[in-house]
């Protein structure tokens, strides 16, 4: 992303025309019982969500985001929470994960499809990672109006497709004030043995 991109975030989440979700992924409360504890990476982490609640959960959490501002707050409520967590701000067009791997990753409602290898890379052996976005349809649904920024049917199995895949769907669904409906795609996926 450009630093245009980077101050068009700062802005949107300084003025309030982006209100950020405070309660955690519902996707991700499913599937927590399935993840051991570990290191967890949280992309384009936003005000920080599904870290504090991954943190809460006893993992040591890292989350990334491209907006200072939003970082700043993450930050904050973690202090207020007294969590660990390490926020990073970052353009995630570059971004590369730590050296050491990590055991669950998270990307909800973010595509960036050259960063998806370097997340596989980093997975560590029997690692875990969770993947939501927004998918293209005909249909008359909330979320991005450009289809640039939504996905393909079929893409989260095309881009996890070296790793066992344990969850896939895609679907149509009421949005948060239930006005208008989200076309989701979501994937879980193991680097290994998941266990069953």
């Amino acid at each position: 992303m450009s630093d245009d991109e980077r101050r068009r975030w700062d802005q949107r989440y300084a003025s309030g025309e982006y209100r950020p979700r405070s309660w955690p992924s519902p996707f991700l409360e499913r599937w927590i019982p399935s993840f051991k504890q570990g290191r967890a990476l949280v992309v384009a982490c936003g005000t920080g969500r599904n870290a504090l609640y991954l943190a809460e959960h006893g993992f040591e959490v890292t989350g990334v985001d491209i907006s200072e501002v939003a970082v700043q707050r993450a930050s904050q409520e973690a202090g207020l929470r007294d969590l660990e967590v390490e926020f990073v701000v970052s353009d995630l067009a570059s971004f590369v994960p730590h050296q050491e791997p990590f055991d669950l990753i998270t990307v909800i409602r973010y595509r960036n499809r050259n960063l998806w290898p370097r997340l596989v890379e980093a997975m560590a052996p029997d690692g875990w990672i969770l993947a939501e976005h927004h998918m293209k349809t005909n249909a008359d649904v909330a979320g991005p109006k450009s289809p640039d920024f939504r996905l393909d049917s079929g893409e989260l199995l095309q881009a996890f497709a070296g790793l066992r895949i344990v969850h896939y769907s895609e679907s149509i669904e009421p949005a948060d004030d239930e006005t208008r409906a989200y076309a989701i795609q979501r994937a879980v996926a193991c680097n290994g043995d998941p266990g069953w």
